[in-house]
């Protein structure tokens, strides 16, 4: 499980570190940097996946992401007592992501490539890359350490290199095949990869999820949510029907579930509701039954993710639905460690009364993403290697 969250220079997010439980709600008022907090996640994920450096491109580059405000903020400034401007930078130009895990944690850090006359000059680089064991970075604790283009892993009170010429835009963890000295390079990629995010539900008339879809065993839903009949089905036979069958029932009082083979062994939905003659198919239902249907699907995966991101799961809901979804995501923390990014007031009610939810408000001062009453002293401990 992850521990802790740290993103410095994204966006509106100049330095924030995030105590993190089992259950994480992300909330706050518009323009307070919840989706840049999301994003900063999903970048961090792309390192597992050998696309950081593109999903960067993708956003416009490192000087469209990086934090536009000042590199320190005075007191002064805070006060209004000087105008808030910029000053000579004494770092060097790095944007920063990293996490503290149970076992092992990792950081990384972006720049821009020395002036050359390449025209991927603009291209961000992966200057450093750091994994070490337990929750706080300190040099005794490095387990494998990348600097520019070599990587080297911890041997006894030694340094072994495992590679010297490793291309900027690659994550050490794209050279995991010929790093075999190093097993928690491979443990920890594979940690990653198992992050599953759901932000884009489809739930418009030419929807997938609305259509037959051949049917396979289906163990984790796709994101856009085109396999929902197959995910359900399976949950119904190597899952928990029960609880897939008490889901429907909570939300939608009288209601039932079936799963239909059509020829060709498509799966089709058939949705029974109290005091109608025939069941509904996928094309029929609102894009509230629709998309709660997949969040079911997504929730009650039988092969639950290391980390579940829901990116308001409350779109397209009626808020009499909320409190269900709210329990729903519950039991499915139970199994695996979410997070939830919300301004559903009934919804974030709702997962607030479970003992468990670890509830961060965000909010902004000065242009900066920063947690509701997160003083110095509430702030994780969380070094950055140098």
């Amino acid at each position: 499980m992850l521990k802790t969250l740290a993103v410095a220079n994204y966006r509106s997010i100049n330095k924030l570190v995030i105590p993190l439980g089992r259950l994480n709600l992300i909330t706050g008022p518009n323009g307070s940097g919840k989706s840049n907090l999301y994003r900063a996640l999903r970048l961090l994920a792309e390192t597992a996946q050998g696309g950081v450096v593109n999903a960067l491109a993708r956003e416009g580059g490192l000087d469209s992401t990086f934090w536009a405000g000042p590199e320190n903020i005075s007191r002064r400034m805070r006060n209004g007592e000087v105008a808030v401007e910029a000053s000579v930078r004494q770092a060097p130009k790095r944007l920063r992501l990293g996490f503290a895990g149970e076992d092992f944690s990792y950081a990384i850090a972006l720049g821009l490539p020395e002036p050359s006359g390449s025209a991927f000059s603009l291209d961000p680089e992966i200057k450093r890359e750091c994994i070490w064991s337990g929750l706080l970075y300190r040099p005794a604790s490095l387990l494998v350490n990348r600097a520019g283009p070599m990587i080297r892993s911890r041997v006894e009170r030694d340094w072994d290199v495992l590679a010297q010429h490793t291309p900027t835009f690659d994550s050490l963890f794209d050279q995991v095949g010929s790093l075999r000295a190093s097993p928690e390079v491979l443990q920890l990629r594979e940690f990653i990869r198992r992050w599953r995010f759901y932000d884009h539900f489809r739930s418009d008339a030419e929807a997938p999820a609305r259509q037959p879809q051949l049917g396979t065993r289906t163990p984790v839903l796709h994101h856009d949510g085109r396999d929902l009949a197959a995910a359900l089905q399976t949950i119904l036979e190597i899952g928990d029907p029960e609880a897939l069958h008490a889901a429907i029932s909570d939300a939608f009082p009288g209601a039932r579930l079936n799963i239909q083979t059509l020829q060709g062994a498509r799966f089709a939905i058939e949705f029974y509701q109290e005091g109608l003659l025939r069941p509904l198919s996928a094309a029929e239902l609102s894009d509230g039954t629709l998309r709660y249907l997949l969040l079911i699907a997504a929730l009650l995966t039988p092969r639950p993710p290391t980390l579940m991101v829901l990116n308001e799961p409350e779109t397209s809901l009626h808020p009499d639905l909320l409190p269900a979804l709210a329990r729903l995501i519950v039991r499915a923390s139970e199994q695996c460690q979410v997070w939830v990014v919300s301004h559903a007031s009934r919804l974030i009610a709702a997962l607030q009364q479970a003992p468990e939810c670890n509830s961060i408000v965000l909010e902004k001062n000065f242009g900066q993403t920063g947690i509701v009453g997160q003083g110095m002293l509430d702030e994780p401990a969380w070094n950055w290697p140098d």
